[in-house]
């Protein structure tokens, strides 16, 4: 990374505009994810959402979506759905793309014109998505809040018009965050969306901080050093000390398994036309170790929730066989806690087992959509290129797609470990007690460690670039020494 050419960028007055545009974005941002859905009272709310967020059994989808929403769900902002149906929506049409030849055609054949019309395709499809999630989300936080009383209750008795009032407030907030996502990526300086993202996650950072320095600091516990007694309980510091120490390894390891790639060598023929000659040189096609990026992850915690879903709204079926069966699907498909795993039995297994399945599914499945071997191998052979000892054509193919399977299996599996690591932590807390492993409040996630190193790889990435741009002037204000007078 060039952080000099960086350096001398900020000095630009186009790129101090573009930066201070997106950070005026960011704080507009964090500060419509403290506005709240006109909806009940505020502080009732916030009681009953701490009591939700706070709980051992909350579903680990409402906390994904916390994160991703900067902390909107708990406060139960107009931000509270998020990015969701933007992501959603752009997978989507990524799928009606490759099952769609008119779709494919206008996104490859028609240039900057047919990007803008499917993206143009996104924004519609997201409006519907955010209406259906906000709905859904509602429904899931009254289900999760009903334990607690409060909030659960005042949704049960409201009326038509107060829901319509949520979800327009719900889906409202969700297209204004995709407008402010595409205005950050118009500054050139990042992808809007993924920045949002990533400022959502760093605002959950101050939280864990504080929950590492109460788990430290106590009145109770002293620990003696240099001669002098401090108010910190010991367990307390080696946990803290832990979960620094496994946050930096863990995140060592993101950084290389998301910039690992495999470059596989490419010639190209040499041509002569006329007084011309073309080709004749090698570059290299990189192919990265994980292709489908994040995506698997939330597909499998949106696939795992529905079963959970379904089960709390069969409890409520006055049939006592459905009701049975949808509690049974509950405690299936919660999130297990330490108590569960004190307990023993096969049960609490059963979440983190199917969740890495899916994970590892999930990624063969999104990877074999976006890597196409036999786009590849043709579009190669079209240009005269060709991997050495591989003859154009189907065999090509067949070598891209062996290399990509293979890549996609240790990739697939990388995936699912970072996804199931809090959960494989806790069983550890639960099995060696004696361990300084994080508890359930402080756990360490893989997941939003992936995104934040992928993001900020990228948009370093891309600053750099329009760094590189806005700077290349520069080399062009050197002394002329041809019309130099001599000395």
């Amino acid at each position: 990374m060039k952080w000099g050419l960086i350096g001398r960028s900020l000095k630009n007055s186009e790129m101090q505009k573009k930066v201070l545009i997106v950070v005026f974005i960011i704080v507009v941002f964090r500060g419509l994810s403290h506005i709240p859905v006109p909806f009940a009272e505020p502080e009732q709310l916030k009681q009953v959402l701490d009591n939700v967020f706070t709980s051992a059994t909350v579903p680990q989808l409402l906390s994904f979506i916390n994160v991703l929403s900067g902390n909107a769900l708990a406060n139960f902002s107009i931000m509270l759905v998020g990015l969701g149906p933007y992501i959603t929506a752009s997978i989507i049409m990524q799928l009606l793309t490759k099952a769609f030849p008119k779709l494919e055609h206008i996104q490859q054949e028609e240039g900057e014109y047919g990007r803008k019309k499917i993206s143009q395709y996104t924004r519609m499809l997201t409006f519907p998505l955010a209406i259906l999630q906000s709905v859904g989300t509602i429904f899931l936080i009254r289900q999760s809040a009903s334990q607690f009383g409060g909030l659960g209750d005042v949704l049960a008795g409201a009326t038509t018009e107060r829901w319509i009032l949520m979800v327009a407030a719900l889906t409202g907030g969700a297209m204004i965050l995709m407008w402010l996502g595409e205005l950050i990526t118009e500054q050139g300086i990042g992808n809007g969306i993924s920045i949002l993202i990533t400022i959502g996650i760093l605002s959950s950072l101050p939280g864990i901080a504080n929950q590492l320095v109460a788990a430290t600091v106590t009145d109770a516990a002293k620990f003696e050093i240099f001669g002098r007694t401090l108010p910190i309980d010991s367990r307390g510091l080696s946990v803290t000390g832990v979960t620094i120490g496994l946050t930096l390894i863990l995140t060592v390891a993101v950084v290389y398994l998301n910039e690992a790639q495999r470059l596989i060598k490419i010639s190209y023929a040499k041509r002569v036309q006329g007084s011309r000659s073309y080709g004749g040189i090698t570059s290299v096609l990189p192919i990265k170790l994980i292709i489908a990026g994040v995506i698997p992850i939330i597909f499998a915690l949106a696939f795992l929730s529905i079963p959970s879903f379904i089960g709390q709204i069969l409890t409520n079926s006055s049939n006592p066989t459905w009701a049975e069966f949808g509690t049974k699907l509950v405690e299936i498909f919660q999130q297990p806690t330490a108590a569960a795993y004190a307990q023993g039995g096969w049960q609490p297994y059963i979440y983190p087992i199917v969740y890495f399945l899916l994970v590892v599914m999930f990624t063969y499945f999104y990877t074999g959509i976006t890597f196409n071997s036999k786009e590849i191998s043709e579009n190669l052979q079209k240009q005269g290129g060709f991997i050495e000892d591989k003859r154009p054509g189907k065999e090509t193919e067949t070598y891209l797609s062996k290399i990509v399977s293979r890549l996609t299996l240790f990739g697939a599996l990388s995936l699912g470990l970072l996804g199931v690591m809090p959960f494989l932590l806790l069983i550890l807390s639960v099995k060696i007690p004696a361990l300084p492993i994080p508890s359930e409040q402080i756990q360490l996630g893989g997941t939003s460690l992936l995104i934040l190193v992928a993001v900020a790889l990228e948009t370093l990435r891309q600053i750099e670039s329009k760094a590189l741009m806005l700077t290349y002037d520069d080399y062009g204000n050197l002394p002329d020494m041809d019309n130099e007078a001599p000395t």
